[in-house]
């Protein structure tokens, strides 16, 4: 972070390191349109009084609409100005939401118990929140009986819990598979929701 003073940049420095914001010494225009460090707007000014403001307030003149005519210049703190900016950008990320795509995969020909787990799985990523894949693997002359594996695939949807998913992508074949996506409307559990849940089923 730049201390209380004057950004190095006033000096020309290269704006790479300011992700192409001009400030200070790289405002070549000869007016701006200022807002001061309080929010208040000071109309149009020559650049070189708005960078007089800056310094005697100990701060930085920063370009914010370049595009504007003329330019919109506000005086701040770059320093905490930038590192507020890639907070913001550092929670942002922390706060989107991983989503993953969990693949099921079993034979046409599966026996009740197995199909039965098989579902159980799905509901179970389902309520995690995350997608899923079911795929169909066609053997030999299975590939002759690609309905067996439509029957499968309807009766895992049977086996979940209505209103707890939505189709995706319908059964369809590709190559030797038949599969279909579903898609959660269960909300993804944070670790410390899931963390709560387990002292709940504790107490």
């Amino acid at each position: 972070m730049c201390a209380r003073t004057i950004c190095p940049d006033a000096q020309g420095g290269s704006l790479a390191d300011n992700k192409g914001m001009r400030i200070n010494g790289n405002i070549r225009v000869r007016e701006v349109r200022l807002i001061d460090n309080e929010g208040n707007q000071k109309g149009i000014v020559p650049t070189l009084e708005a960078l007089k403001m800056a310094r005697e307030q100990e701060l930085d003149l920063v370009e914010v609409s370049p595009n504007a005519n003329p330019p919109v210049c506000k005086i701040l703190d770059f320093g905490k100005y930038k590192f507020e900016q890639e907070k913001k950008l550092r929670d942002s990320k922390k706060n989107q939401k991983v989503l993953k795509i969990k693949e099921i995969r079993m034979q046409p020909k599966i026996g009740s118990g197995d199909l039965d787990t098989k579902a159980k799985h799905v509901q179970e990523f389902l309520d995690e929140g995350d997608k899923v894949k079911v795929t169909i693997r066609f053997r030999g002359r299975e590939l002759a009986h690609t309905e067996l594996g439509y029957d499968v695939l309807k009766e895992v949807e049977k086996r979940l819990t209505e209103g707890s998913y939505v189709m995706e992508k319908a059964p369809m074949m590709d190559g030797r598979f038949m599969s279909m996506t579903l898609g959660s409307k269960a909300k993804k559990k944070t670790p410390v929701a899931q963390a709560q849940e387990k002292v709940d089923g504790n107490v």
